[in-house]
């Protein structure tokens, strides 16, 4: 009875609903429930066309901003290639993304960058669903959020970052989900 009784009175306030934790490990916005990104054949910034499943298959960070990528996104792509460098063995199970809305691009600096950046254009009317499917935060246009988002293997956008959250929080969550993870 000493054992079970604090076992038994724990899996009752737990799945009970009679209390749970109030802190959370995560660093980033979760997005819930998280949200199946279409298939589209987006233009990469050179006007080929990617394959409709360049979100799926691998986990990818993600940014969404103008072309011209001002100081801010340049920060945030620096960012991504830092989580994604750090991640030593894993690095090939990530993929760093700009989905870029206009006047795309400064080629040379967004390489500077990050080398192996893939950039796909959402200029286009067939992109308006993939961009409808992302949250607005604080009443801005999706490109002018500045936000990192993660997107699974499956395709599912799951997680964002503001645009001054340390990058450190980004790489610590990318860790977690790839040791907990089995699939990309």
């Amino acid at each position: 009875m000493l054992f079970f009784a604090p076992l038994a009175g724990a899996f009752l306030l737990y799945y009970g609903g009679a209390w749970r934790p109030a802190a959370s490990t995560h660093h980033g916005d979760l997005i819930s429930p998280a949200r199946p990104l279409p298939a589209l054949a987006l233009q990469d910034d050179a006007g080929n066309t990617l394959p409709e499943d360049f979100l799926r298959h691998r986990w990818s960070l993600l940014y969404v901003g103008d072309g011209k990528c001002d100081a801010r996104c340049r920060a945030a792509l620096a960012d991504i290639y830092r989580a994604r460098e750090l991640l030593g063995k894993d690095i090939e199970r990530v993929q760093s993304v700009f989905l870029a809305s206009a006047d795309c691009c400064d080629r040379v600096a967004l390489r500077a960058t990050d080398p192996k950046l893939l950039i796909a254009r959402i200029d286009a009317a067939n992109a308006a669903p993939l961009v409808a499917l992302f949250p607005i935060y604080e009443n801005r246009p999706l490109p002018a959020a500045g936000r990192v988002y993660i997107v699974d293997p499956l395709g599912n956008l799951m997680m964002s970052y503001a645009s001054d959250a340390p990058s450190t929080g980004m790489y610590d969550d990318l860790k977690k989900l790839l040791n907990l993870s089995h699939i990309g």
